[in-house]
């Protein structure tokens, strides 16, 4: 993969890090992903304004992402309700890469090298490394694995969604756009449709914070976007989940959750994991 699209998917990671970051800290976790996602849905606008408007072969992508983005936000705020960043993250973000590689081999025909494939299962190994932590299985109540999980489907599913959804829409960061405008659009809708219209003025007292996550989501998501309309769909969908790397240190240092040898082990396969998506 080229370096340049390697560094750009890794401060995607960051990004997408940092912003669930601001999910665990502030707000009901629905109300601040709520928040998040309406505000990312004017910046959504705004890309739409300022690029190439996507073709019209992309606009069932684009619709299909923003119904799998509303199942994804729910499932992650209910794994976020009753579980740890640093276990809940890497779970819900733990099997995609494996689902992302096997859907795009089986529906795009998109072949992956031995080294890429490596670089993935080492990567993926990492990851679950980190959330088994220093025991010897999840601590987990069953619900929250349940939802933790699910998050994974809904990652693998629109992620080969939104790379095929780019690739058609002839505008990557117009389709980015369009993404962003219709996932406002559902999750309002849903949320007004859960809390009722007084969730507006839930939420309008934190949209200082709730407009830094949207920024910081809206870009991490645009890289990825547009990374995948020109490489491998699973080596960068495998890539991104590097943020694990960034949630444990943010875990550390300013939730002190505990970071264990078990987690410092998963943090180097991850990183060997990545250079080896970077050689292949």
């Amino acid at each position: 993969m080229d370096l340049t699209i390697v560094l750009a998917v890794i401060l995607a990671a960051l990004l997408h890090a940092s912003w669930n970051l601001i999910v665990k800290m502030n707000l009901d976790r629905f109300l601040a992903l709520f928040l998040i996602q309406t505000l990312m849905g004017v910046l959504g606008v705004g890309m739409l304004l300022a690029f190439a408007f996507p073709g019209p072969a992309s606009w069932p992508y684009a619709f299909a992402s923003g119904v799998l983005h509303t199942g994804y936000n729910l499932f992650l705020a209910r794994s976020y309700k009753t579980g740890d960043l640093s276990q809940v993250y890497p779970i819900a973000r733990g099997t995609a890469p494996l689902m992302t590689l096997a859907g795009t081999w089986a529906l795009a025909g998109e072949a992956v090298t031995p080294l890429t494939a490596v670089g993935i299962l080492v990567l993926v190994l990492g990851i679950w490394a980190t959330a088994l932590g220093k025991h010897k299985s999840i601590r987990l109540d069953g619900m929250t694995l349940f939802f933790a999980l699910g998050t994974s489907v809904f990652v693998a599913v629109y992620t080969i969604v939104d790379g095929l959804g780019a690739r058609a829409s002839g505008s990557a960061s117009g389709y980015a756009g369009l993404v962003f405008a219709l996932d406002a659009v559902m999750l309002l809708a849903t949320g007004v449709a859960m809390r009722g219209p007084g969730i507006i003025r839930e939420v309008a007292p934190f949209w200082k914070n709730g407009l830094i996550g949207a920024a910081f989501s809206a870009s991490a998501y645009w890289i990825v976007i547009w990374a995948m309309s020109v490489s491998p769909i699973a080596a960068v969908a495998a890539l991104r989940e590097t943020s694990i790397l960034f949630v444990m240190l943010m875990s550390f240092f300013i939730l002190k959750e505990q970071v264990t040898a078990g987690r410092v082990i998963g943090a180097i396969l991850i990183v060997s994991g990545a250079v080896a998506l970077r050689l292949a």
